[in-house]
């Protein structure tokens, strides 16, 4: 790891068998297992924890106070609200030693908000919103922006983040800027 290109707050904790890429920064209290790969470029907040194996794309900002577990997978620009959850295991309990993770996967460009969970073994699609606060218990489709426990779909954002409108059967168009998509 050539540290000359990535700032590590003296207070985080970072393996020296994880491979960080250039221009991440990673903050206080922090803690980076074995094997974690961070892309280019990311934003590690305060007091994160990401286990063992993670994999993390290029762009993401990950905000203060989130555990990122083995099992997790996330692609490139995705933002993490602060204290927003993931799991990895469907049937935790603390004495069994036998439990299996179940894998997750964040895809490009999706956001999750503030104090959100991802229940393990979904997926969430790209450039999706997960709003704050909602519980995902099943997959969520790409542009689809996501509310509640369980979180259900209320319409589609486009890549810059804004609700998207219906124009026609399976067609949306955002009036921030411009773009049309034929969602299904």
């Amino acid at each position: 790891m050539d540290t000359k290109k990535i700032f590590i707050h003296p207070s985080a904790e970072v393996s020296d068998r994880a491979k960080i890429s250039e221009g991440t920064k990673i903050w206080n209290q922090a803690q980076i297992r074995e094997d974690v790969e961070i892309g280019e470029n990311c934003i590690i907040s305060k007091d994160v924890y990401i286990d063992k194996g993670v994999k993390i794309g290029n762009r993401c900002k990950i905000q203060n106070g989130i555990s990122i577990y083995h099992g997790v997978e996330i692609e490139d620009d995705v933002f993490l609200g602060p204290h927003m959850v993931f799991t990895n295991d469907l049937y935790p309990r603390a004495y069994n030693d036998e439990w299996i993770v179940t894998p997750t996967r964040i895809k490009k460009g999706a956001s999750i908000g503030a104090n959100a969970t991802i229940v393990c073994g979904n997926e969430v699609g790209r450039y999706a919103m997960v709003a704050a606060g909602a519980v995902v218990t099943k997959d969520v489709p790409d542009y689809a922006l996501v509310v509640g426990n369980p979180a259900r779909i209320i319409g589609y954002v486009c890549e810059c983040g804004r609700k998207m409108e219906q124009i026609e059967e399976d067609v949306y168009k955002c009036n921030t800027c411009n773009t049309t998509k034929v969602i299904k």
